[in-house]
Parts: structure tokens; sequence; C-alpha cells
């Protein structure tokens, strides 16, 4: 990847009034220009990367027409999913492991080429397609590198002042079987960056789902995630309009 290539690709055509999706760690490219100076292997890992995302939402885009902007660019560049100015957009360690190449990096530059032109296209889809229902797609691990501790959740659902989607959601992926819940332990009351900004402050309604990586690790996996979680998507637009028509 160099410097002149996109942050993200965007799949699908937005449906007026339907549903779009938006994956921000979706990604594990590092522009030309930047040397991480940290081992390949760990681009695999989810500090890179947020494993399984990019094959859920290319697979909402292709089958389900949920028109999708995925990440390319990995969060160890620039955290999508954080706003400007936040300590974390460009980390110099992350779950016990330094960063060479974030240490004294041009923060600024690496946010006019990535963050800006992300967030920026990622508002004009939103103002186009005036959805009923944001899904962002993440996923999260078995377990929590920094204390050991077992994640026995398979999904979570994460919300800040909008929490209307996500009590729908959580009951109908509960209904499936699923153990499900507010996400742990982070909480989209602390951590919303990209809803907050498009969703929350449009006054859409929206889903940002994590789903275990374990489960969504095959390409196979992430087929039927995808069709899990339009059917979920499906039914909170249902639900909510009920609610409206009431």
């Amino acid at each position: 990847m160099n410097d002149t290539q996109t942050p993200f690709i965007r799949i699908g055509t937005p449906q007026r009034g339907g549903i779009i999706a938006v994956a921000d760690h979706a990604g594990d490219a590092v522009p030309d220009e930047i040397e991480l100076g940290i081992p390949a292997e760990l681009m695999e890992q989810h500090i890179a990367v947020d494993i399984g995302t990019a094959g859920i939402a290319e697979r909402l885009a292709r089958k389900h027409g949920i028109a999708a902007q995925i990440a390319q660019v990995s969060r160890l560049v620039i955290d999508l999913h954080r706003n400007e100015g936040d300590d974390a957009l460009v980390v110099t360690s992350s779950d016990g492991h330094t960063i060479p190449g974030n240490i004294g990096a041009d923060i600024e530059r690496r946010t006019a080429l990535y963050h800006r032109p992300y967030h920026e296209a990622f508002a004009q889809m939103v103002a186009e397609a005036q959805p009923s229902l944001i899904l962002a797609i993440h996923s999260f691990t078995p377990v929590m590198g920094s204390t050991g501790e077992q994640r026995p959740w398979h999904v979570g659902l994460l919300y800040n002042q909008d929490d209307s989607a996500a009590r729908i959601a959580i009951d109908a992926f509960g209904a499936m079987g699923f153990t499900v819940g507010d996400n742990e332990p982070y909480s989209g009351k602390q951590l919303n960056a990209t809803m907050d900004r498009h969703a929350e402050a449009n006054g859409i309604a929206y889903l940002t789902i994590e789903v275990r990586q374990d489960l969504v690790a095959r390409k196979s996996h992430q087929a039927v995630w995808a069709d899990r979680i339009a059917q979920v998507a499906q039914e909170v637009l249902a639900a909510l309009a009920s609610r409206t028509a009431e």
C-alpha cells in the first residue's frame, strides 16, 4: 500500500433508507512510507486487525445488499475508530507490544491521509443514503491478552446514548442460542467514536456488533455470521418500525 491509496474500499450501492455497514478495523495494510518495526506475525493478530470483519462486511454487501465501507489501513497505522486528537489515535504500544515506528510519528500527516478521508467518505455515504440502520462490525479475542481472562460471549453489542437497536439485537441473538450481552470490558459509553459521529449525531439507529474471533476466523464462518447479522438487522428494523407506528 502506498500513501496515494484510499484507506478504505466501498462495496455495494447504498439503498436509500435501508441499512449500511462500516468496518473500522477490517484492514491490515501498512502504507509503504511507514515502517512499524514489529514482527510480521503481529500484523495477523488483534492488535493490527479485527479478524473476520472484512469477510463479514463483504458478505453483507454482496449477498444482503447492505453496502459497506471497509477499512484497509491497519489500526496500528491509525485507529479509525477513534476521534481526532485521541491519545490512542496512533499507539506506541498495544497489548504489551511496543510499536517502534509509531514513536514520534507524524500523527497529523496520518490523520490527513487516512483518518479524515475515511470519515468524510462515510459521512457522505450516510448523507446520501439516509439509512434507517447502520451496522458497525468488529471482532474480539477469546482471551484478554493483558489479563488472560476467558471471554465466554459469542457476540457483544456496544452503544452510547441510544440503546434502542442494541437491546432488540441482544434479544434476537439470544433467541438464536448465543451467549450475548453488553460488550466487555469495552463499553460504547467509553468508545463509540464512529457511531457517535455518524449515527447518534444524526439520530440514526445503529448496531455496533462484536463477534468473538475464533467464531469468524474462517471464510465459511464469516459467511454464516454475515447471514445471522443480516437477519438480526432486519428484525431490529421491523421492531423499530413497529414501535414508531404505535
